[in-house]
């Protein structure tokens, strides 16, 4: 196919993709699929607590107590329903977090170039296919500029092969051996780029027909599920000890096996911290989908918990800190300067510069800076000789590691020689043009001067050759240098704020470009880099030893000329030091250094799907400021989910005490497995809900990151929970024993304690929802599902206490004023101390 007609490719119009997208279903395969309702319900029956639940209900019904027996199964209802409602909640969280992670693909729609979640690709779709990316479809090749495929995937060949072009006729075959017209989903495109129509979608391409690329992902588990894992293990050992120490107790002092086992079973309820799994799985999977509306895609869980100890940004200049939108400002031929701004008519001077700047560009560019060219080539070129709209492109020698420079070689009009064209970084330039060691020393001079007004910049020569067979590379052409072109790149105007934020947040911030020291000079300075005159270039990196360069970058923020090779030295150079790195990439060279660094960042609209897959999370917008919202992000998940955990852990203190304590010395039994799950009713909503969607504090952002090696649990929240517990059980019982002291009966006592429970157990939700601030700070953020809970609770509790049916189901008596209120004041008192430990710590 000519690439004059590639303008005129108009592809699928969207109702098109929608009506075939209906029809077909999704571009992916069965093993995606999230799980269905039925497998939701199920993981949600065999949770232990409401094991117990049941076992309970089947101790009443062999007791004779139906009513209990009733109760009791209504409440694992109504748990099995929240839980329930958590659950979807998550997997519609991780299904709206599958189809954003989903590989993208670039589509050509409605004659557009769209990039969409590659599970959106349809048949007939026209895909670009770019160097870096990875295919999203089994498709034909319709057109083709130097396609190297990495197939090895479906092949298991480790060399690259080329593709040809489809002849429209010839039927689809399996992928293997070079000249193939067909890509496949999947596959990885090293070189060239080119267009493919798609012919088959989800299981029926080949990596669907073989099933084998999509495997089960065994994920390991991270540091908090390990910690976690190791709690509910405590918590369950202990729990069991003591359940047996209450059952033989119960069964010698009063003589009913029966009854000891319910109370060890109650026992058991009140130790279990089911809660913990439950918490982490959903903090993390909504604070994933929380990232996603700030335009981050978080990829690997363990990257939330990592977020908040990051002690390093290492970023990309270009379209990260910058817009990425180049603007041509500056032209230089010679020994002549030419300012771009607000010219409408161009020097003749410099046309040549142009007309050769343009003959190295793409003719339907998607390079920011070749769609600059162009247009500005066709706004000031126009009327003149030097353009060719009909000049036919025979070769493309494309950019190498050793030669930063690609040239086009173009038939000319006499159809006797070719014109080629030339562009790339200014010493490769130089080095094709053969300059003397005075020229070079010129030319660096003119680069440095301009450079150091900020400017990106190219240079541009031209050569001619005579017609016969094209040499292999670009250094066999007698190349004549032209001139430069400098291009700006306006700062994000989000970025300053943002680094200013990150310094006051204990956070470095790195800046590595491939542009000239003075232009990287000039950025850092705009955007308040510290030490912004301190460089450190790509080629004193390849000088520098290991212990050199971990020396030199504790105080050096700006990296130069540094090819994407080399940000893995610099990301291990940082770990040496201990420092917790975030590292930006977006091509297939960046892809060890995302992996190597504690926090991999891809660009998500101009990353390649190599970059994306190496990362931990995506900026879909590519936006510094987003990466900074991560952080911010990060420490109020880690918060969050401390206060949670403490929460639990405090909660079940009195809880375990009172089941245990009325057996140990012969009291009345307080909390029966109703009550239990009375109270699961208020901690599960507490810890899941109210918890994750309390707002960061103040200061989260005007305090050093933590340690990675910190405990989400560690010995001081482990004291303060116990404190917490201990307090509040020691108010409930003296609440319980002053009841049965001043002769209220076994019903009486037990209302009184349980409201004075449900009192103290949120007097615990507000306290630990700031370790900071008092609860009249608390209580002035905006919490919704906080006041949700509050109201649920005293709505439920004033139900059980007043409406004889449930009163007798509860084994409970009705409570007058004085007992309310000293009920109240002893839920308030019991957790006094902690607020006012709280104002001494801000003082």
């Amino acid at each position: 196919m000519k690439e004059v007609e590639l303008q005129h490719i108009q592809g699928l119009s969207e109702k098109e993709a929608s009506e075939k997208l209906k029809k077909e279903g999704f571009n992916e395969l069965p093993s995606q699929r999230s799980r269905n309702i039925f497998q939701v319900l199920w993981h949600v029956v065999r949770e232990p607590m409401l094991m117990l639940l049941l076992g309970s209900g089947l101790i009443y019904i062999l007791l004779g107590e139906l009513k209990d027996a009733l109760m009791l199964l209504t409440f694992v209802f109504v748990v099995i329903g929240i839980t329930f409602y958590q659950e979807r909640k998550t997997e519609r969280a991780l299904e709206a977090l599958r189809n954003l992670s989903s590989p993208r693909a670039l589509v050509i729609r409605g004659g557009a170039q769209k990039r969409i979640p590659g599970r959106e690709t349809v048949t007939d779709d026209v895909i670009v296919l770019r160097e870096g990316d990875r295919v999203p479809a089994d498709a034909y090749v319709i057109f083709n500029s130097n396609l190297m495929l990495d197939e090895s995937l479906l092949t298991g060949e480790s060399l690259s092969v080329g593709k040809s072009e489809w002849d429209g006729a010839s039927h689809s075959k399996q992928p293997g051996g070079d000249g193939l017209p067909f890509v496949y989903s999947g596959t990885m495109i090293v070189q060239g780029h080119g267009l493919g129509k798609v012919f088959a979608t989800g299981a029926k391409t080949e990596i669907g027909k073989i099933g084998k690329a999509l495997e089960s992902i065994r994920e390991e588990s991270t540091l908090l599920q390990k910690e976690t894992a190791s709690i509910i293990k405590t918590f369950a050992l202990v729990g069991l000890v003591l359940c047996a120490i209450v059952v033989v107790v119960y069964g010698l002092t009063r003589g009913s096996w029966i009854n000891g086992f319910l109370a060890g079973l109650t026992l058991s309820m009140a130790m279990l911290p089911e809660e913990f799994s439950v918490v982490l799985l959903i903090f993390l999977t909504l604070g994933a989908w929380r990232l996603s509306k700030r335009q981050v895609l978080t990829r690997q869980m363990p990257a939330i918990e990592t977020l908040g100890a990051a002690t390093v940004l290492c970023v990309d200049k270009t379209g990260t800190l910058t817009h990425n939108k180049m603007t041509l400002s500056s032209l230089f031929a010679d020994g002549q300067h030419c300012e771009t701004k607000g010219l409408n008519r161009l020097d003749e001077r410099f046309h040549d510069l142009l007309e050769f700047s343009v003959l190295a560009s793409q003719k339907d560019p998607f390079d920011p800076i070749e769609k600059e060219i162009k247009a500005r080539g066709e706004g000031w070129l126009t009327g003149t000789e030097h353009l060719h709209h009909t000049w036919k492109l025979i070769r493309e020698y494309p950019l190498s590691k050793q030669l930063l420079a690609l040239s086009h070689v173009w038939e000319s009009p006499d159809k006797q020689s070719y014109v080629i064209a030339t562009k790339g970084a200014p010493e490769a330039i130089a080095d094709l043009c053969h300059f003397s060691g005075a020229q070079k020393e010129e030319l660096a001079k003119t680069v440095t001067g301009l450079a150091d007004k900020g400017l990106r910049l190219l240079a541009v020569a031209k050569a001619s050759f005579k017609k016969t067979s094209l040499p292999d590379g670009q250094h066999d052409f007698d190349f004549k240098y032209i001139g430069l072109i400098g291009f700006t790149d306006p700062v994000r105007e989000t970025v300053p704020p943002a680094v200013k934020e990150c310094y006051a947040a204990g956070l470095r911030v790195i800046m590595i470009t491939g542009d000239y020291p003075g232009t990287a000079k000039y950025i850092a300075r705009q955007i308040g880099l510290n030490n912004p005159d301190e460089v450190i270039t790509g080629p004193e990196l390849l000088t520098m030893d290991r212990l050199e360069l971990q020396e030199r970058i504790k105080v050096v923020n700006v990296f130069a000329r540094v090819v994407p090779e080399q940000k893995f030295n610099i990301v291990n150079a940082l770990k040496s030091n201990n420092e917790v790195v975030a590292m930006t990439g977006d091509g297939v060279n960046d892809a060890p250094a995302l992996k190597a660094a504690h926090i991999g960042v891809a660009m998500g609209e101009r990353g390649t799907d190599v970059a994306r897959e190496s990362a931990d999370i995506v900026l879909l917008n590519d936006d510094f400021s987003s990466i900074v919202s991560a952080v911010r992000m990060g420490r109020r998940i880690y918060d969050n989910l401390k206060k949670a955990v403490a929460y639990i852990f405090a909660v079940h203190v009195p809880i375990a005490g009172m089941s245990l304590f009325p057996i140990l010395f012969q009291l009345p039994i307080v909390l029966l497995p109703a009550h239990i799950a009375f109270m699961e009713l208020i901690i599960d909503p507490a810890c899941s809900t109210v918890f994750e969607a309390e707002p960061e504090e103040d200061q989260i952002m005007r305090r050093p990151p933590r340690k990675l090696s910190d405990r989400l649990f560690d010995r001081n929240a482990l004291v303060i929970s116990l404190l917490q517990g201990l307090s509040v059980l020691a108010v409930v019982m003296i609440v319980f024993l002053l009841a049965l002291h001043l002769g209220k009966s076994e019903n009486e006592a037990r209302s009184l304690t349980f409201a004075t429970m449900v009192f103290a157990n949120l007097m615990l939700i507000l306290t630990n929802l700031s370790w900071t601030q008092n609860i009249a700070y608390v209580v002035k953020k905006k919490n919704q599902a906080l006041w949700w809970v509050v109201a649920g609770t005293l709505v439920a509790l004033f139900l059980v206490l007043n409406l004889p049916f449930l009163r007798d189901l509860f084994h409970f008596e009705v409570l007058h004023l004085n007992d309310y209120i000293i009920s109240l004041l002893g839920g308030a008192a019991s957790l006094m101390w902690f607020e006012a430990l709280k104002m001494l710590n801000r003082k």
